[in-house]
């Protein structure tokens, strides 16, 4: 049985996107917010020097982002008002997809069974805010090669990407805003 949270709208994308400074000018104006699972999991991962980060444990990792993503999903979709999720479970369907992680068909099975609004807001890579940090090592090309696949996915699960401009964040914030208003 699929399980639907239209007042979920996932925000997703290019690495170093403008995601965080986006999400965090909403929360600022009262939205809700869902915080990003592989965040998360590299910090707490960090605390005790475990293996399921990205660059030890790939699998590991994923199947710690998606039991996050999906507490997440259960936490928030009862919430009023619209709630903006730092990504979402199809995320993973690319991830595991992009690593050949094998052992990978629950991750299609969850996004199936736990659906977002269809309105999905996608930062592309902006080589002018690229930085990377203490959870996001990879480089600019990295960010570059998996917007697309990371497209791909969410179009195959019959969801609307809309692009999200390259502005300020006033100026994205009342773009989102407008665009929910409207979904």
């Amino acid at each position: 049985m699929t399980h639907h949270a239209d007042n979920l709208f996932i925000v997703t994308g290019a690495p170093a996107g403008g995601k965080t400074t986006l999400l965090e000018a909403a929360a600022g104006v009262g939205l809700g917010i869902g915080q990003e699972a592989a965040r998360a999991v590299i910090q707490s991962q960090a605390v005790i020097d475990g293996p399921a980060v990205q660059w030890r444990n790939p699998a590991m990792f994923a199947e710690l982002m998606l039991d996050r993503d999906i507490q997440t999903w259960q936490s928030l979709r009862s919430a009023s008002g619209p709630v903006l999720c730092d990504r979402g479970i199809p995320d993973l369907v690319a991830y595991g997809r992009m690593l050949g992680i094998t052992d990978s068909q629950h991750y299609h099975r969850a996004a199936t069974l736990y659906r977002y609004n269809k309105v999905v807001f996608f930062a592309p890579p902006w080589r002018e805010i690229f930085a990377t940090d203490a959870e996001r090592i990879e480089g600019w090309e990295h960010a570059q090669r998996i917007y697309q696949p990371m497209g791909d996915v969410y179009a195959e699960l019959g969801y609307r990407i809309v692009e999200l401009p390259k502005a300020p964040v006033a100026e994205r914030l009342a773009f989102v805003k407008d665009v929910i208003a409207h979904a």
